[in-house]
């Protein structure tokens, strides 16, 4: 099962009731309070976060006040699938990832700028601030981007390049030495198996570590860059344009990777093996804003403006097909998938989309009505 996790911009994350883990949110009004949504305790919360793997928080949040949080207003609808908890964060810190330790799915973290890490041992109810010394020695205000965790062995890595890694479920973490000709920034990393990992750097270099991430292997031979230096007259339209980062990247469980070229004009597919990355034309008209892979193998596509696609059949391809979805207009940020049947959609202004049939029809969620945040980020 997957654990879903939502990003907004309000001070705020969603924890999902029954089928779902998390999201995070950004807040986007003057009058939004820093929260976390969680699951309603419909059922037994060790169990809930054990089979899903997805959470939904609030990424730009606003400042916790410490006193005594307020009673609901009664005019407040009450969240479908989803209750509401408020975070320890100051005002302007986004909320960048969230994961829980697989062998202890009450215990979980969330990152974010401003050197931002915030710790659960209650299943997501409750967060406090965590401290990290190794990663305060230095005048640096690292930004967590991403964390993974396999067992009790867990990453995490930020910018500038920083990389934490621990064995012991998160209750102490160790510094990894970095080079310092790593080309690009660390966005994603992926725990593989004992000692064992994968990291993405925002020009496409991947690397893979299997002795505890004091020595990485490069898993293909050159940056994105330089794919479309050699590339760009094979017919990649907007290649000429690349900046030289991802937009977005996401892997799936078997390890292939779909990433969004920095404007959105195209997107690029990885498999474990190839040399280099593989450019693709967009096979909309509307450029994309986010990629990842469906619970069944193939992948699901967003638009700018409010536009999902998903692909014909499974695997890698260049064939989609629009699926009607009630976006009002608003863009839709990210997809996750909980069981190849049901599957979540977050985006502006609260947008909020349940599927129950593989993504063939979604039907509006209004549990994020009344948080003034986009949700960004379903993970």
């Amino acid at each position: 099962m997957a654990t879903l996790q939502l990003l907004t911009d309000c001070s705020t994350t969603l924890k999902p009731s029954q089928r779902l883990n998390s999201l995070l949110c950004t807040p986007n009004t003057r009058h939004c309070r820093t929260a976390r949504i969680v699951p309603r305790a419909s059922l037994n919360r060790r169990h809930l976060i054990a089979e899903t793997a997805a959470a939904i928080s609030l990424a730009p949040l606003i400042g916790l006040d410490p006193l005594p949080l307020p009673p609901a207003k009664a005019d407040e609808r009450q969240l479908s699938e989803w209750e509401r908890v408020y975070l320890p964060i100051d005002p302007g810190v986004v909320l960048l990832d969230i994961a829980f330790v697989p062998d202890d799915p009450a215990h979980g973290f969330l990152l974010g700028t401003r050197q931002t890490i915030l710790e659960t041992k209650d299943g997501g109810t409750t967060w406090a601030p965590r401290s990290i010394p190794s990663a305060e020695d230095e005048d640096f205000n690292y930004r967590f981007n991403s964390i993974s965790f396999k067992g009790n062995e867990g990453w995490i890595v930020g910018k500038p390049a920083i990389l934490l890694h621990t064995s012991d479920s998160g209750n102490s973490w160790e510094r990894i030495p970095l080079s310092a000709e790593l080309p690009g920034d660390m966005v994603y990393i992926k725990a593989t198996g004992e000692k064992s990992a994968e990291m993405v750097t925002d020009e496409g270099a991947i690397y893979v570590t299997s002795n505890r991430g004091y020595n990485w292997k490069a898993a293909v031979q050159e940056t994105v860059s330089a794919t479309l230096n050699r590339t760009v007259s094979s017919g990649i339209s907007g290649a000429s344009y690349y900046t030289g980062t991802f937009n977005t990247v996401n892997r799936s469980p078997e390890g292939n990777y779909v990433a969004v070229s920095s404007r959105g004009n195209f997107y690029l597919t990885w498999e474990p093996g190839q040399p280099y990355w593989q450019p693709h034309n967009r096979a909309v008209a509307r450029r994309i804003q986010n990629m990842g892979w469906r619970a069944d193998g193939g992948l699901w596509l967003l638009v700018r403006g409010g536009g999902l696609y998903l692909s014909k059949g499974t695997g890698l391809t260049e064939d989609f097909e629009e699926i009607p979805v009630q976006s009002r207009g608003f863009g839709i940020l990210d997809v996750g998938y909980r069981s190849k049947e049901e599957a979540w959609a977050a985006g502006g202004s609260g947008i909020l989309l349940k599927t129950n049939n593989s993504g063939k029809s979604w039907s509006r969620d209004k549990a994020a009505d009344n948080i003034a945040a986009n949700l960004y980020s379903v993970k």
